[in-house]
């Protein structure tokens, strides 16, 4: 049976470097008879603005029943004004909910044609390869008691609650534990345990999955400690695991260390079914980009990343996304960048024509 992806471009730059995977997944066929069934739907403003919600059950139907989905990006001001739950930005939470995405990847890789971009030293960053894996649908973000409420003195309040459960921490602490033991069995567990209790369990739970993981080395760190050695020395770190709110903290600080949000790609994995399947969504860290929307100005390379990602993961190709992730090194090789990159020594082109030159790199490897 053919596997199925849901493209959903979404709002800004998405539909633009949603092109570009079009012509990715197209040469994958043609090339490496790497067939997909490709579907495609709206998430986000657009959806808000043709049907008067962020993402249809229609949609969403399609997304539970799709094998991986592809998500450009979503949310601009033209939204900025709407209503709390119908911004564009709640269709992607519901998508991550409805899919029971918990466990979040990001990579921090620096490549070596891009080491001058980074705000730090280049010795410090050259060779950085780090995955972040942040639970996603727990912790503060989800937590009761919340909202805003009037005290008697007239003051307001508001409370937002930091909750964890056993569960939530074992699930995303044994990908963490898998993903080291596929990389370099190194793992990093970030809490605040020293002033709260929901970092106590998180340390506590993560330190009794060690028992399993005997390969795998396991040490603790502070999250305000990690935001500083991630911009002091970022390559002592192989696999960090984190709760929600400090993994969005990390993995933006993180992604800053190597140069450019445009070439970030990220994956959101659910549980595993009897046959070892995660439901997942793949979608570049950059947002939609509205002031640049449309003008073929946007770095298409963090959506074909997630390409990459999702041929890892989700398809168990992990050839094929080496081949793609050379493609993408042979190209920055040639000097060739888009205009979130480009500067002295480079030569900027377009969205369109990145999407070309990778296809070019992508066939002169065969």
């Amino acid at each position: 049976m053919t596997p199925s992806i849901l493209l959903l471009p979404g709002d800004g730059i998405g539909p633009e470097v949603m092109r570009e995977v079009r012509r990715v997944l197209d040469w994958f066929a043609r090339t490496r008879g790497l067939e997909f069934h490709v579907d495609e739907d709206l998430v986000g403003g657009v959806a808000i603005d043709t049907h008067g919600v962020p993402l249809t059950d229609a949609a969403l139907a399609k997304a539970q029943a799709a094998d991986a989905v592809l998500l450009g990006a979503v949310g601009g001001p033209k939204w900025a004004e709407l209503p709390f739950e119908n911004q564009p930005e709640r269709g992607l939470l519901r998508l991550r909910k409805d899919l029971g995405l918990f466990a979040n990847l990001r990579p921090a890789l620096v490549f070596d044609a891009l080491v001058e971009a980074s705000s730090l030293k280049p010795e410090l960053v050259r060779g950085l390869d780090l995955m972040i894996v942040r639970e996603l649908t727990g912790g503060v973000y989800f937590g009761e008691p919340r909202g805003i409420t009037e005290l008697a003195n007239g003051e307001r309040r508001g409370v937002n609650t930091q909750v964890y459960d056993t569960h939530e921490i074992v699930r995303i602490g044994r990908v963490a534990f898998e993903l080291a033991r596929k990389r370099h069995h190194k793992l990093c567990s970030v809490e605040k345990a020293n002033v709260m209790e929901s970092g106590v369990l998180w340390r506590e739970e993560i330190t009794k999955l060690k028992a399993d993981y005997a390969d795998v080395e396991l040490s603790h760190m502070y999250a305000d400690n990690c935001a500083m050695q991630l911009v002091r020395q970022p390559k002592q770190f192989d696999v960090v695991v984190t709760d929600n709110l400090f993994g969005d903290l990390l993995s933006d600080c993180a992604a800053m260390l190597t140069g450019s949000l445009g070439m970030l790609p990220s994956a959101s994995l659910g549980d595993a079914d009897a046959e070892g399947r995660r439901k997942a969504l793949y979608e570049p860290v950059h947002g939609s980009a509205p002031d640049i929307a449309g003008k073929g100005l946007a770095n298409p390379l963090a959506m074909i990343l997630s390409v990459a990602m999702m041929l890892r993961y989700s398809f168990d190709e992990p050839e094929e996304a080496e081949l793609l992730e050379k493609a993408v090194q042979r190209v920055l090789a040639t000097g060739k960048r888009t205009r979130d990159l480009a500067g002295a020594g480079t030569t900027e082109v377009s969205t369109a024509e990145m999407g070309e030159a990778l296809i070019y790199e992508l066939s002169s490897s065969q």
